[in-house]
Order: structure tokens, then sequence, then C-alpha cells
């Protein structure tokens, strides 16, 4: 009994020596990368790479088209009222078909990039489409969201804010894991990994922000804390939305006033006004002449941004789902689209 005990507590002398020369090895590695410096050391954990990589939506100003866009009161002249955008036709396909006249509609929003300002009261937003790499996965969630009433849209947002931060799958953890798996096919999850990183070690971040323009440190850092939080699986909304909104607001663009009209590619007119990221009022305008030869016009948000002229300001995803809508309310235009 005696020697067998002896033998028992020699094991578990040895095991012990085992464990921490192995922790000491695996400890004095973490330590060294957490201490890479230099250039060499980023570009060895692939952080040149990922710096060199299209952010997942790169929508900007610069995909706006302005040609024939019209200044705010060109309206006015028309003598149009407003009538309700979500009383219009549903296209099978998603969306609204459309008739002459000028619709508007306060829609749900989703703001498609973090690290910025939410938009002020003065800044002009005109159209832009959906562009970058995950642009399929960022309209498919939109879509998919109007089918999916029970799906909260704040739970909507942090999965956007997620994976415009370029988090990889593997990291979803808590809420924002159920959610993807709720809007997003197997396929397209398995789509998330591509062009993502994980979480960077602080040293490895502040070498990353030395070789980026100021305008862009922001952003890489704010992205960097949200794959943090979801790779921990304990956050709240508030915790995901402090790192995704800036405090304060962006000094507008003088030349691009509030309630701009942007010719849209299908020839309709259509301008933007923020409440905050969450809640976007959109007023569309179609020309008569422009439905005079049977043509059939579609207004589906999902694929549409309304992106600010100050690029210090966050892009609105926009949405087909109208918020305290009134469907006892009736159109005045006899609309019987083709």
């Amino acid at each position: 009994m005696m020697k067998n005990t002896k033998v028992l507590c020699l094991s578990l002398l040895l095991t012990i020596v085992c464990l921490s020369n192995a922790n000491a090895q695996f400890g004095g590695l973490k330590d060294k990368l957490l201490k890479v410096g230099t250039a060499q050391g980023a570009k060895a954990l692939g952080v040149d790479k990922f710096l060199k990589q299209p952010a997942a939506i790169t929508t900007s100003f610069e995909d706006v088209n302005r040609e024939g866009e019209k200044l705010p009161d060109f309206i006015n002249s028309l003598n149009l009222k407003a009538q309700p955008l979500y009383l219009l036709p549903k296209n099978p396909e998603g969306g609204f078909l459309l008739c002459e006249g000028l619709y508007e509609m306060t829609n749900k929003s989703y703001c498609l990039k973090a690290g910025t300002f939410a938009p002020s009261k003065g800044d002009g937003y005109m159209f832009a489409p959906v562009l970058g790499p995950k642009e399929e996965i960022v309209v498919s969630i939109l879509k998919s969201a109007e089918k999916h009433s029970d799906v909260e849209q704040h739970d909507i947002q942090v999965l956007l804010w997620t994976i415009i931060a370029r988090t990889k799958f593997a990291d979803f953890n808590g809420q924002v894991k159920l959610t993807a798996v709720k809007l997003l096919t197997p396929k397209q999850l398995t789509q998330l990994e591509g062009g993502a990183l994980g979480v960077l070690p602080f040293d490895i971040m502040e070498k990353a922000k030395d070789q980026l323009p100021a305008g862009v440190r922001a952003v890489f850092e704010a992205e960097n804390n949200i794959r943090q939080l979801v790779a921990s699986g304990n956050y709240t909304y508030a915790d995901m939305e402090k790192y995704a909104i800036i405090a304060g607001m962006a000094p507008p663009r003088s030349d691009v006033p509030s309630g701009i009209w942007t010719k849209h590619p299908d020839g309709y007119y259509v301008r933007y006004f923020p409440s905050g990221y969450s809640i976007t009022k959109v007023q569309v305008y179609v020309p008569k002449e422009l439905l005079a030869n049977g043509t059939k016009l579609i207004y589906d948000a999902a694929g549409d941004i309304a992106c600010p002229a100050n690029t210090g300001s966050q892009r609105l995803a926009q949405t087909n789902e109208p918020l305290e809508a009134n469907y006892s309310a009736k159109l005045t235009t006899i609309c019987n689209p083709k």
C-alpha cells in the first residue's frame, strides 16, 4: 500500500513538471507573438495581407452616379403629395411595383460602416448600390429579414456589424450566431470565412494602425473590437454600438445638401432623410413618361445604400420594411403596373 502511494505521488509530480514545462514553452511563444512589433512580424502573422484586402462592403460616395441629380426643391413645382410607398403592389421577387407619382416610406435601415459618425440633420445622402466581397451576404440578410419578423432589428444590426468587421464564422458566439443561422443558408455561412480575420493582439493592432491613413484607423480599430466582443460571446447591443458609432457629428458637405435627389439607374428619382442610423424616410418620384411604353419599374431597397457625401458618416442599408405603416390608407393614384 505504501509502495503504491509513493508511485502515485511520483507520477503526479512528473505530470506537474511536464505541464509546467509545456506551459513555459507555449507561454514563451505567446509572449513572442504578442511582442511582435516589426513590419516583418506583422507580415508573418498575415496582417500585411489583411490590410491589402478590400473591406467587406466597399461602397463609398465615389460609387454615387451624380449625373441627373436634382436639388431638394425641384419637386415643389410639381405640386405632388407623397403617397405611402408600401401601398404599391408587391413584386413577387421582392420590393414594390412603381407607378407614376411621388411616394414615401419610413423604413428600417442599418449602419454598414463601423467606427463612423451617426447621420446628422444636415448630411446629404445619395443612392449607391451595395458593393464589395460580402454584398451577396448583406443583401440576402436584408431580404431574409423581411420573412422573419420574429428577428429583432438590433440582432440584425449586430450581425451586419459582425460581417462588416470581417469576423470568421468560427468565432461567432452568442445571439449573433443564432441570428446568422436563421437568416443565412449553410453555404452562405461557410462564405463568411473568406477574407475574415481573428482578433488581433494589442501589439499587432498598434503596428497595423501605424500602416494605415489616419481616416481609416478608427474603422480598423472598431472592427477589431467588434471581432473581440463577438468571439467572447459576452456582449450587449450597447457594447457593440459603443465601438460602431463615434460620438459627435461629422461636418456636412455644402455641395450635397440634405434632401438631394439621385437619379436611379432605372430612371426614377430617390432621396433619403435618416433619423439616426436605424430609421430612414425614403422618397421616390416616378415621372409619367418613364412608364409611357409599358416599362416595368421595381423599387427593391434591399440592394440600396443611402450613401453620405461626408465619408466620416455611416452608409445606411435600406429595406422594404416600413415602420408604423397605415394599411387602411388608400392610394389616390390609379395604379395598374404591367
